[in-house]
């Protein structure tokens, strides 16, 4: 059983900069494929970000050129650095584990789900 935990959440500018990251316990992350999700309000969640456990990584094209994920195996912490925000990336944002190891858009293959941390970008 995988516990994932974010952080880094809080109340940013447009145009600023953020770095979330998820911290596992129960299991080492460097065998599971890893995903960043988002629900805004009223809205269904969606994909932003994906790394294998080989480091492959892949993007929404939200997001592409602004967001960088990336893995930490030896603290066993995925994070996601956020630049140039903007208010419609308002959002909770959610960290998610594959035991599979790969990469995926689809938040139905994911396995374990962290609770969120809210990011609020005002303009």
């Amino acid at each position: 059983q995988v516990q994932l935990v974010e952080s880094g959440g809080g109340l940013v500018q447009a145009g600023g900069s953020l770095r979330l990251a998820c911290a596992a316990s129960g299991s080492t992350l460097s065998t599971y494929g890893m995903g960043w999700f988002r629900q805004a309000p009223g809205k269904e969640r969606e994909f932003v970000a994906a790394i294998s456990s080989g480091g492959s990584t892949y993007y929404a094209d939200s997001v592409k050129g602004r967001f960088t994920i990336s893995r930490d195996n030896a603290k066993n912490t995925v994070h996601l650095q956020m630049n140039s925000l903007k208010p419609e990336d308002t959002a909770v944002y959610y960290c998610a584990a594959k035991q599979d190891g790969r990469r995926s858009y689809s938040g139905y293959e994911y396995d374990y789900w962290g609770q969120g941390t809210q990011v609020t970008v005002s303009s």
